[in-house]
This record gives structure tokens, C-alpha cells and sequence, in this order.
């Protein structure tokens, strides 16, 4: 991917210098009312292009930044349902723990009263 951005900008600014080389007559750019620059074709072309280049790569950073923020948020709310989650699952094995225990007396009591009734006959 590397080699394929790298020949495309190569084309591209080799473009721009032969279209400089053969547009050097000077033009006029009007900045605001009655404020004007003069300078060659090509030099006003390559400043647009450099400006227009920052603001790429400007717009690039914010929107990195957008995603990073909205990442960062959602792994808080992940970490948050993780935590929700592990006190499930700790009160859920208390609950388990506590019926276990409860199992073994129950089958006792109906052991006893089995053999009670045997007993009684």
C-alpha cells in the first residue's frame, strides 16, 4: 500500500511541477476588497495545495481523536457491564454454595423420616 500511495503522489507532484514550468506569467489573486497579491500561476497553485494539504491532514487528526474519545468510552461502558456481570456471577455461586449446603440436610431429613417410618412398621 505504501508503494501504490508513493507512486500516486509522485505522479501527482510531477504533474504539478510541469504544469509550474510552463505557467510562470504572474496572476492576481484578490484576498479581500481591495487587498490583492501578485505572483506566479504556479506558486499561487502550489500554496493552495499545501494549505489545502494541512487541512487534510488537520480534519485527518480531529477525526482520529473523535474515534479515539468514542472508543475509549465504550470500553468504559464494557469494563463497566464486565464488572456488573462478575457480581453476578460471585452472587449467583453464593446462591449456589448456599443451596448445596442446603441439599445434603434436605436429603437427610428425608432419610430420617424414611426410617422412621420403617421403623414404625
Amino acid at each position: 500500500m505504501r508503494q501504490v500511495n508513493f507512486v500516486i503522489i509522485f505522479v501527482f507532484s510531477l504533474a504539478l511541477v510541469l504544469f509550474g514550468i510552463e505557467n510562470t506569467e504572474p496572476a492576481v489573486i484578490h484576498v479581500v476588497k481591495g487587498v490583492q497579491l501578485q505572483a506566479p500561476l504556479s506558486i499561487e497553485l502550489i500554496l493552495a495545495m499545501g494549505i489545502g494539504a494541512v487541512l487534510a491532514w488537520v480534519f485527518s487528526v480531529w477525526t482520529q481523536l473523535q474515534k479515539m474519545l468514542e472508543t475509549s468510552q465504550e470500553i468504559r461502558v464494557k469494563d463497566t457491564r464486565i464488572q456488573e456481570l462478575e457480581e453476578d456471577v460471585q452472587r449467583y455461586r453464593a446462591e449456589i454454595q448456599e443451596q448445596q449446603r442446603l441439599l445434603p440436610a434436605a436429603k437427610q431429613t428425608v432419610e430420617d423420616t424414611d426410617a422412621e417410618v420403617l421403623t414404625a412398621q
